[in-house]
């Protein structure tokens, strides 16, 4: 019988599904999809701040595009995460938080998460063949940095950077998907993101810290030690920077401001309630991060309406 993970709490997974289908499900972290909608959101800014910057209101293909990616969001995660199953197994055996995920555990074998892998990845390429040939390129493109990313752990403090480009690469690929180019704005946007991506990964690092030093698993939460809430106020603090920026070079108005005001004020109160020695309350504000993506969405849409109509 498959158990509830350490960090999923309370989900649909362990309470509603098949048994059968639980292993497969929590290999592709269905069973905490905070991460769907850490990869989804910023696609869907992208594709409502080309929208702004083209002073347009969505038509059919843009709300297909919305869609589109929240179904890529699902499969690439899912095929992201099995990856990273496969290729840390061996060291998820030794950390507690990890030690009961499906191929780590035996309920999954390699072969079958490769099956899963391949799968997911395939019916994504299916959906990235209706985006146009930028979004297109830049979707081939993220590919490389999916496949490298477990291993920079290994060799890298700066994991959470390398999963920052990554993460927010949707944010590229949807201003390329409404506009097929990529400007000043699309990139602030997504280095906005980067930055975002290292202060809640850091975060969530924090969980970790003693199972990673134990077994030689770099991250910026080990690196940064007792300076970790600055480091995570100094990174949280260039995301609104960047994002602001982004705003202006698409030339949004008053409402994304006041929209990206509330953001940050979100991102300060994780800073303060942040502790680094409480792994649960790391975990909690790490989720929360889903609302400080919605809020800057929800800001973007606001200034992208304001100069549209």
């Amino acid at each position: 019988m498959s158990t509830p993970l350490p960090d999923a709490g309370q989900n649909w997974v362990d309470a509603r599904a098949p048994e059968a289908w639980k292993p497969w499900l929590k290999l592709g972290r269905f069973d905490r999809p905070v991460g769907i909608w850490l990869l989804l959101l910023p696609g869907w800014q992208g594709i409502a701040l080309a929208l702004g910057q083209n002073r347009a209101a969505p038509d059919l293909y843009d709300l297909w595009l919305f869609t589109a990616f929240a179904i890529g969001a699902c499969l690439m995660r899912a095929a992201g995460c099995a990856f990273n199953d496969v290729v840390d197994r061996d060291i998820d055996r030794k950390v507690a938080r990890t030690a009961g995920r499906p191929v780590a555990s035996g309920q999954i074998s390699v072969k079958q998460a490769w099956v899963f892998i391949v799968t997911c990845s395939l019916v994504a390429f299916l959906i990235l063949l209706t985006l146009g040939p930028t979004a297109i390129l830049l979707g081939f493109g993220s590919l490389a940095m999916v496949a490298a990313y477990p291993f920079m752990k290994r060799i890298t403090w700066w994991p959470q950077a390398w999963l920052g480009m990554t993460f927010n690469w949707g944010a590229l690929m949807g201003f390329a998907a409404v506009t097929g180019e990529v400007t000043p704005a699309a990139v602030l946007l997504w280095l906005g993101g980067v930055f975002w991506t290292l202060g809640y990964d850091t975060i969530y690092a924090l969980q970790d810290i003693e199972d990673d030093a134990l077994v030689g698993v770099k991250s910026t939460a080990r690196r940064l030690g007792s300076g970790v809430r600055t480091g995570v106020a100094l990174f949280y603090g260039a995301a609104v920077l960047c994002a602001g920026l982004a705003g202006v070079a698409a030339g949004l108005w008053l409402p994304f401001f006041l929209g990206l005001a509330v953001c940050a004020l979100h991102l300060a109160w994780q800073v303060w309630r942040l502790r680094p020695d409480d792994g649960a309350l790391a975990l909690r504000l790490f989720k929360s991060n889903r609302d400080a993506g919605l809020i800057l969405l929800a800001a973007i849409a606001a200034g992208a309406l304001s100069v549209s109509f």
